[in-house]
């Protein structure tokens, strides 16, 4: 197994860094280290590309559609396209509409700072097979930032708040949700 050149230590240390910014590139640094490795094991899709997969060896139970919170076959339909350097989203109506709008998002947590509580964390629509990894591409992943902590779980957690659909964001994401708070689901 091929070894990152950055750590967490390295990524969290640099000087005059702001923490957002630290905690986006060690994301994108296991992102990238994961995907080496998959390629190396011979995957068919590389880890953190795609709307994710949810391994049926998991002991966390798939996602369900619930009503009144968004879906991720929606926030998934978003088609991108090679441009140079970057890549670029072309979205669906549907998701458009959903744009500044206060919307509730369910997901996986994969936490961006260190401590049981988390203010920045990303949402995922599949659970994280490996502690390195990223499961999905920015299609299976909202950015997160909370009004206050949320406790980190193993369980699918739900916020609401303002959803943003990102055309050009500097890390690659496509949503991100601000302001949020958890969020109750009833579920049939």
């Amino acid at each position: 197994m091929r070894s990152l050149p950055f750590t967490a230590s390295t990524a969290s240390s640099r000087p005059g860094q702001p923490a957002g910014l630290r905690a986006a590139a060690l994301a994108l640094l296991l992102a990238l280290g994961c995907g080496a490795v998959q390629a190396q094991a011979g995957a068919a899709v590389p880890m953190g590309s795609g709307p994710g997969y949810h391994d049926p060896r998991s002991p966390f139970k798939p996602l369900q559609d619930i009503e009144g919170v968004v879906s991720w076959k929606l926030l998934s339909s978003v088609t991108v396209k090679a441009d140079k350097s970057k890549v670029i989203p072309t979205f669906p109506s549907g998701v458009l509409a959903l744009d500044k709008r206060t919307v509730k998002v369910q997901g996986f947590m994969m936490p961006l700072e260190p401590g049981d509580k988390q203010s920045h964390f990303l949402l995922s629509s599949v659970p994280t097979s490996c502690s390195f990894c990223v499961p999905a591409g920015p299609e299976g992943l909202v950015e997160v930032r909370s009004k206050s902590p949320v406790r980190y779980t193993l369980d699918v957690v739900t916020v609401e708040g303002q959803l943003a659909v990102l055309n050009d964001d500097p890390y690659g994401m496509f949503y991100r949700v601000t302001q949020a708070v958890p969020a109750t689901v009833t579920t049939r």
